[in-house]
């Protein structure tokens, strides 16, 4: 199995992790009801993780802001637990496509951000 090494491999993995979120019962409606353009949210996130793994600046924006707003419109209700389903599924979805030092990294990098944009969730709530 060979490593991620390039935007494309980024975006096919991007594309199958995705395709498992939105089919997933517990997950997939934060996703769902939120994203109204696929397509474009994909080439989102493929410069999110391309900048993240490649050390390149393809990506603008703010996923802890982004990731409050989808918290806040869903009445606060998004716990770890949630986040352990979206790490699972990442490290899944790796694990099928990829291996190598870039795969590892895009688990380790998941890892901290999962931890990090949680704690911005949790930080921004109202109780």
């Amino acid at each position: 199995m060979e490593d991620i090494e390039s935007r494309e491999d980024v975006r096919i993995l991007v594309e199958k992790f995705y395709e498992k979120i939105r089919q997933n019962d517990e997950i997939g409606h934060f996703f769902n009801e939120t994203i109204t353009d696929w397509e474009a949210h994909l080439e989102k996130l493929t410069d999110f993780w391309e900048s993240n793994l490649f050390f390149k600046s393809t990506f603008t924006g703010n996923p802890k802001r982004a990731h409050i707003k989808v918290d806040q419109a869903f009445g606060e209700k998004i716990t770890n637990y949630h986040f352990g389903i979206w790490m699972n599924l990442w490290f899944e979805t790796i694990d099928e496509l990829y291996s190598g030092e870039i795969a590892h990294r895009a688990k380790t990098n998941a890892r901290k951000m999962s931890v990090h944009l949680f704690l911005g969730i949790y930080k921004a709530r109202s109780k």
